[in-house]
């Protein structure tokens, strides 16, 4: 324990110069502002931040995706309580009471509930990041080729989940990204597929387009196709936090930092979930449960705790597992190996001090929201008043120059494009895009330990189900996809009827 807290201490003392501070404001604000305006997400803002960092070192881009993460979930509460419209999936537990309370000419103190909330919730995610993470990476060194393998499948298939929805079409989107990672050169042999004589394919699909165009592009044609109304705003009262609410509702504020941090471990749940649960059960448990719905600072207090908590939590699977918990950290795993970090059990071995250095960047950002929310919220709703038309022009700007920034080639230009199209088509008939894209990160992890699983066995499948760790993995992958069968559900929905009959 004290040599973590050493480590952390040399982490955080590294992380203390001029230069990061002003990274942390300036990406933390550029988070507030995506998560403030509807359709914009934090999956959209990291993917695009990604390709402003590239050629920063990794240390600097990390935090500046950390950054734009940790706002962009906490910047969707502004539109959230002002206009009933969730700046991103993560605000919309947010809505029932911080909208009903600006109604109620409270709209700052609603404000200073939320940032309160945010800011407590991400430091208890952080402390079980920094606590969990460790105990988790040392567990995963027993992995071999055959865990990785099932490891990868288990996070194609969890990735249903990620954004909800039909469980089918998130595996169709995630079995496409798996085929989308096959094309070019094998990782073996280096022998060329699907290429179709084409010399830049025969190099792959490289990542940073795939992701630009599916979130970033997409985006563009979205807000395109769709009209938004003309915001207007109410007037603010106070935004500064009261302790008394802290103190009041201290329980309600440790039961959804820990809710929130659990549904972030587990991959694929993602905050959106972790803001309903915790808002759910902060209302079984209340003495005030005829204000839910009607205003509850208990309430809006639990659900954004509960979502940010959930943003340290979905890093811990992506540092020890190479698992993402939630859609964002599936773009900001595809990030760090961007960068050359590569997460996954090893990383305790190779780079034991980049956990600490993630957890000082949690910190640096979780103070980042706490300056915004203090100092410039009245000034930062302003962005809520920005027309779609003259966003779509700099949005679409950042993703040709982003791309093309990465190895000045103009076919990546066209593959961003190409999957901008394609995120575009999913989003229209109902398909997940974060399952495409990790499926892209993960097919390389996959097709490589499948294939020295079957080196190491002489073409024996054996293994693969015998070893006891693939045993337990191979389980929960048929659990889960048993579980969200519709077959399945529909016999669960009538269990508690035949039992009553």
């Amino acid at each position: 324990m004290f040599q973590g807290l050493h480590a952390f201490g040399q982490s955080l003392a590294g992380l203390m110069t001029v230069e990061t501070i002003l990274l942390v404001l300036g990406a933390t604000l550029v988070g507030v502002i995506v998560g403030a305006l509807p359709g914009l997400t934090a999956t959209m803002g990291v993917a695009l931040m990604t390709t402003l960092t590239l050629k920063l070192p990794s240390s600097w881009a990390l935090l500046v995706l950390i950054c734009t993460y940790v706002g962009a979930i906490y910047g969707g509460s502004r539109s959230a309580i002002l206009l009933n419209i969730p700046g991103t999936p993560a605000s919309a537990a947010a809505c029932i009471d911080g909208y009903a309370l600006a109604r109620q000419g409270m709209a700052g103190r609603a404000m200073g509930i939320a940032t309160t909330g945010s800011v407590l919730g991400t430091l208890i995610g952080i402390f079980f990041l920094a606590l969990f993470t460790p105990v988790l990476g040392e567990f995963a060194l027993r992995f071999g080729a055959y865990e990785f393998f099932w490891l990868a499948v288990f996070g194609v298939i969890i990735a249903a989940t990620l954004t909800g929805g039909d469980p089918l079409k998130g595996w169709i989107a995630g079995f496409a990204g798996l085929f989308i990672a096959t094309i070019g050169q094998d990782g073996i042999h280096a022998y060329e597929r699907f290429h179709f004589g084409n010399r830049d394919l025969a190099g792959g699909v490289s990542l940073v387009p795939a992701l630009v165009g599916a979130f970033g592009f997409a985006e563009i044609l979205v807000a395109m196709q769709e009209k938004r109304a003309p915001v207007k705003l109410n007037a603010l009262d106070s935004v500064v936090p009261r302790l008394r609410d802290v103190f009041k509702y201290w329980r309600t504020i440790i039961r959804s930092g820990v809710i929130g941090t659990s549904m972030g471990i587990v991959p694929g749940v993602g905050e959106d979930v972790a803001a309903w649960s915790s808002y759910a059960a902060a209302k079984r448990a209340s003495r005030e449960k005829e204000l839910f719905g009607k205003g509850s600072v208990e309430g809006l207090m639990a659900a954004e705790t509960g979502d940010n908590a959930c943003v340290p939590g979905a890093i811990i699977p992506v540092l020890t597992l190479q698992v993402p918990g939630s859609a964002p950290a599936a773009v900001l795993m595809a990030a760090m190996l961007i960068h050359g970090v590569t997460p996954g059990p090893m990383i305790m071995i190779e780079s034991p001090h980049f956990v600490y250095d993630i957890v000082g960047m949690m910190l640096l950002a979780t103070l980042g929201i706490l300056f915004y929310g203090l100092t410039l919220t009245k000034l930062l709703v302003q962005v809520l008043r920005v027309p779609t038309p003259l966003i779509v022009p700099i949005v679409m700007v950042l993703c040709v120059i982003g791309t093309y920034a990465l190895a000045s080639r103009l076919f990546d230009i066209w593959v961003m494009v190409a999957f901008g199209i394609i995120g575009f088509l999913l989003r229209r008939f109902g398909y997940p895009v974060a399952p495409l894209v990790l499926g892209i990160v993960l097919g390389d992890l996959l097709e490589k330990n499948f294939r020295r699983g079957l080196v190491l066995s002489d073409g024996d499948l054996t293994p693969f189900f015998t070893r006891p760790i693939c045993a337990v993995l191979f389980g929960i992958i048929v659990l889960v996809v048993l579980l969200r069968l519709g077959p399945t559900q529909r016999l669960l929905r009538r269990l508690p009827r035949l039992r009553a009959t």
